[in-house]
């Protein structure tokens, strides 16, 4: 076995007991199960490193590790020979299954693995009914996550597709080891003591979340480049760091890496434009240089250089699809930033920005909605949606003020890092 190969079994080993002690914090005799996008499954490619997690999480007590995988080539042949109108089937038996897992206290973990270009071939009105149709199924299940219903978490690792992405420039077989070496640092997998260096970075993200509790701010107010937008906040909200606890009571962190602190927005109180300042890869497609306006809460207004339509059938989904869910505060500083490159992956380049999403609110962002109907959850301030899509909206010249029921405000952020206040 060569070294580099030695060096990155290493890597996965640690990898493996990340996700497992702190991502997941799985607890004796609960069952595990990972999965990939929901409309395709983990990639063949993230095997390795599967099985360093099932055996990770079979020491800690887990009676057993499940997995659905997929396979993108496969997902290529359904676009090439599957009749159109077949496109609006999904699974009868995977949203089933995932609600009775998470109902009955069970982990799971997404890993991405996946080609961002994998549809970028195919018509956009095509890709939008596919991503409708898995969003719709998957409702029930996206609901249980947005409650906290039990310890999640999604991590990525290296595909031959994604690398290639990232690292155009490099030889086919340098992209995956470099994208390796770039998961490794930013999941701080080079610490002496990852899960050390993970905790001090949780208590450090989690003094942020209560400063800004501390603050009960009415609005946000973005100013930057193509952006000049205000979100008003439910007067109940939560500012939560990347460390949250389920409803049964395990602490857990969502995604690693994780560099935010976020919370609800109100969905009727959100006015002006703002400017994506990173592509969003969604559903295999790239929307690139692109601009939303809100009014009374709503998009109203669409404009994109790429991939304008699937951005367009996104906010059309449903009627919640056109309002947000979740607004993120991360520094430019980041080290997910600092490395100076797209990721073509949200859950690297949302910790890259400070950002938005598009869709279903988490009810933990808002206090006393895990025991709300829906219609309370609305009146709240809370959204609903059968989508939840970040987009990246910070830079280094995105500043944002902290308003106050009384109309005062104070400086959050200044240039795209955190004010001396805070």
């Amino acid at each position: 076995m060569s070294v580099q190969a030695t060096d990155l079994k290493q890597q996965l080993e640690a990898y493996g007991e990340l996700v497992v002690k702190v991502a997941l914090n799985l607890q004796p005799g609960q069952r595990l199960l990972i999965l990939g996008p929901l409309a395709t499954g983990v990639s063949f490619e993230a095997a390795p490193l599967v099985r360093h997690i099932a055996a990770s999480a079979y020491r800690a007590g887990a009676p057993l590790v499940e997995v659905v995988w997929g396979d993108e080539a496969l997902l290529l042949t359904r676009f090439g020979h599957a009749p159109r109108q077949s496109l609006t089937e999904f699974s009868a038996w995977l949203p089933k299954a995932l609600t009775e897992h998470v109902e009955a206290g069970h982990a799971v973990l997404s890993i991405y693995a996946n080609d961002p270009d994998l549809l970028k071939n195919e018509p956009p009105e095509d890709v939008g009914t596919l991503q409708t149709a898995t969003s719709r199924a998957m409702q029930p299940f996206r609901e249980l996550i947005s409650r906290n219903q039990t310890n999640w978490a999604v991590i990525a690792a290296a595909g031959s597709g994604w690398a290639a992405k990232v690292f155009p420039d490099r030889r086919p077989d340098e992209q995956i080891a470099r994208l390796w070496d770039e998961i490794n640092r930013l999941c701080r997998l080079d610490r002496p003591d990852p899960v050390a260096a993970w905790q001090k970075h949780i208590d450090d993200l989690a003094a942020r979340a209560d400063y800004l509790n501390r603050q009960h701010y009415d609005a946000l107010r973005y100013s930057g480049p193509g952006t000049k937008l205000t979100i008003g906040l439910p007067a109940a909200h939560v500012w939560v760091s990347g460390h949250t606890t389920s409803r049964s009571g395990i602490q857990f962190t969502a995604n690693l890496p994780t560099e935010e602190v976020f919370t609800i927005p109100h969905k009727d109180r959100v006015d002006g434009t703002v400017r994506s300042t990173k592509p969003l890869s969604y559903g295999g497609t790239l929307i690139e240089d692109f601009s939303l306006r809100f009014s009374g809460g709503r998009v109203v207004e669409v404009k994109a250089a790429r991939g304008e339509t699937v951005l367009r059938q996104l906010v059309e989904t449903d009627p919640g699809a056109s309002q947000l869910g979740e607004i993120a505060l991360v520094p430019h500083s980041s080290p997910v930033s600092q490395a100076g490159r797209l990721f073509y992956n949200t859950l690297f380049d949302e910790n890259a920005a400070t950002h938005v999403a598009l869709g279903a609110a988490y009810k933990f962002t808002l206090r006393g909605a895990e025991s709300m109907d829906e219609d309370a959850f609305g009146r709240a301030g809370g959204n609903r949606s059968v989508i939840h899509v970040d987009f990246m909206i910070g830079s280094a010249d995105l500043d944002i003020d902290g308003v106050r029921e009384n109309g005062t405000s104070e400086p959050l952020m200044r240039r795209g890092e955190w004010s001396t206040a805070v």
